[in-house]
């Protein structure tokens, strides 16, 4: 910020955060190691190894997709930190439909393997199987909530396997564009 600027100075902390509770956009105030921050947290994580992953990849198609998804990992952790009535973020149906075009889509050009996978072929391809891996540990975590009733539907659930698939198909496809043997 220059000096000439007249605009109020944002900082990042606001201290509310230092007795180890957090909001959720409902309002509600939750311990940090309560169930929804977990689950959304480990969104958060699972976008941060996609961001590696696209800064990664020389694929255009593939910075797309992950940036889209990206969005939609907003969308479903907004849904997650909203607990009194509907929230106006959700994870529809459309969203599971495209991850489900995606996969046929990427699986037309690279067909997959039927053995176990080692990752690591490729930089891209290994940080879009660690964010797979995140991915699972969130659909784990949401599984939680839906057994402790604290969410009911079933898109959720849907988009974040279908989501783990197409990772597993996109790691495969960016292993074949960018091996390091290549």
């Amino acid at each position: 910020m220059t000096n000439s600027s007249k605009s109020k100075e944002v900082f990042v902390f606001s201290k509310k955060g230092d007795q180890g509770e957090t909001s959720l956009l409902s309002g509600e105030r939750v311990p940090k190691s309560h169930i929804r921050p977990e689950t959304y947290g480990t969104l958060d994580e699972a976008s941060a190894a996609l961001g590696l992953a696209k800064s990664m990849t020389k694929q255009k198609k593939v910075r797309k997709m992950i940036q889209e998804i990206q969005e939609d990992l907003v969308i479903l952790g907004a849904e997650l930190a909203w607990t009194k009535g509907n929230s106006k973020y959700r994870i529809q149906k459309e969203h599971i439909e495209k991850l489900e075009r995606w996969i046929e889509e990427l699986q037309q050009e690279v067909p997959l393997p039927r053995h176990f996978i080692y990752p690591g072929d490729s930089s891209s391809g290994a940080a879009v199987d660690l964010a797979r891996t995140i991915i699972r540990r969130a659909e784990r975590r949401s599984v939680e909530l839906k057994n402790k009733g604290e969410i009911n539907r079933a898109e959720i659930l849907s988009y974040l396997n279908r989501l783990a698939d197409f990772l597993f198909t996109l790691a495969r496809y960016l292993d074949s564009k960018e091996s390091i043997d290549q």
